[in-house]
């Protein structure tokens, strides 16, 4: 345990970002999983708005610094890609 008065001012502040970077990532995670059912289920609006919701979480997470710009470009390009595959008229031909 720590003893210094730095040390435990860090011990509180870091769990206070804990507590913070968890909402905001679980958030993130169910808009993610959000609009991956609405791709699976087929509603074309409704897939669009939860994709438009998700990719916002997933830029605010990256500017809050909860998750590294990187990974949160790679999470939105998946699920773009997912997106795009479903109502793609290519796909629907095929």
């Amino acid at each position: 345990m720590a003893h210094t008065p730095s040390a435990l001012k860090r011990i509180r502040s870091s769990e206070r970002r804990h507590k913070r970077n968890t909402v905001i990532r679980s958030r993130v995670k169910s808009l993610i999983r959000r609009a991956r059912q609405q791709i699976d289920v087929g509603h074309l609006e409704q897939a669009r708005l939860a994709v438009g919701d998700a990719i916002s979480a997933l830029d605010k997470a990256a500017e809050k610094g909860v998750l590294h710009k990187n990974n949160a470009a790679r999470r939105k390009s998946r699920l773009m890609k997912y997106y795009n595959a479903a109502f793609s008229p290519a796909s629907a031909s095929e």
